[in-house]
């Protein structure tokens, strides 16, 4: 495979926007195709994979659950649902025991319908939620369901009113709308005082590097395996006489088995493609290295 190929794994800092960091290892690796698994707004911090070159067509099969760790302020409700927004209104919040807590937290678990923040990513009669937002309008933003598989306190602080949480959830979910519905459940109001996520699309926050300074080629992390992140999907390695096969885009043979995409593994272990099944034959999809 010719140039950089596999996933950096950034530890994204405050003040950056998601882009910004897709921009710098654009520069880095010399690379136009660049992407990033899931948008972290510019004052959260944490995992952020970039796929570099070939390995941005590998984003659709990553697994798209996410895991946060973050800060609710209660008491205090502004304009975007986190603490960078324009204060709207400030209250007392009330005594809270720690069990009270986890039961009104009972009503965000499972699959639950949520409000999108109206500073958002969500299209709105086809713009951006944010722009119309910083024109000053007020939207009417439909609930989408989504999926809170975990969701537990970690520490709340009755003076300062601050509940750190971790939250794994399915893509499309804020965690500012938590901070915003828990707030309006005990009737003071909530915010998000600070959000870190340590968990995107399979890979976790041991792999994360600090991004590079500069845009020198010493400066490079090292890319990761794709497979790292598709553990998730059945594999299929081939052999010697079947390899040349599927760099041609032939389909190949195996029995049917479980979900629908499978990762295909060239006879040295690394990954040749995505295949998906049909009937008994793998059809590629996704084919690395291909011929023809």
């Amino acid at each position: 495979m010719n140039g950089p190929f596999g996933f950096v794994v950034i530890d994204k800092p405050a003040g950056l926007t998601s882009h910004d960091c897709v921009s710098r290892l654009r520069r880095c690796y010399g690379l136009k195709r660049v992407g990033h698994g899931g948008t972290l707004d510019p004052a959260v911090t944490g995992v952020l994979p970039i796929a570099l070159g070939q390995a941005t067509r590998l984003l659709p099969y990553l697994p798209g659950d996410k895991t946060y760790r973050g800060v609710i302020q209660l008491g205090v409700s502004t304009r975007t649902d986190d603490l960078q927004g324009e204060v709207l209104r400030k209250q007392h919040w009330p005594v809270l025991r720690a069990d009270a807590i986890d039961a009104a937290l009972d009503q965000f678990r499972g699959s639950i319908l949520q409000r999108p923040p109206q500073v958002s990513a969500v299209h709105i009669a086809g713009e951006r939620a944010y722009a119309r937002a910083r024109r000053g309008e007020v939207m009417d933003i439909p609930a989408r369901e989504v999926t809170i598989h975990r969701l537990t306190p970690l520490r709340w602080e009755q003076d300062s009113g601050q509940l750190e949480l971790e939250v794994h959830c399915s893509s499309g979910t804020y965690i500012r709308s938590i901070a915003r519905d828990l707030g309006a459940l005990f009737e003071c109001g909530g915010s998000l005082a600070s959000l870190r996520r340590i968990q995107a699309l399979g890979f976790h926050e041991d792999l994360a590097q600090a991004l590079p300074e500069s845009e020198q080629p010493e400066q490079r992390p090292e890319p990761l395996s794709p497979l790292l992140a598709l553990s998730h999907l059945p594999q299929r390695q081939l052999d010697d006489g079947e390899q040349m096969d599927w760099r041609c885009g032939r389909p190949i043979s195996m029995k049917p088995g479980r979900g629908d995409a499978v990762v295909v593994r060239n006879p040295n272990g690394s990954i040749a493609g995505i295949g998906h099944w049909d009937d008994e034959r793998l059809i590629p999809k996704v084919v690395f290295d291909a011929v023809g």
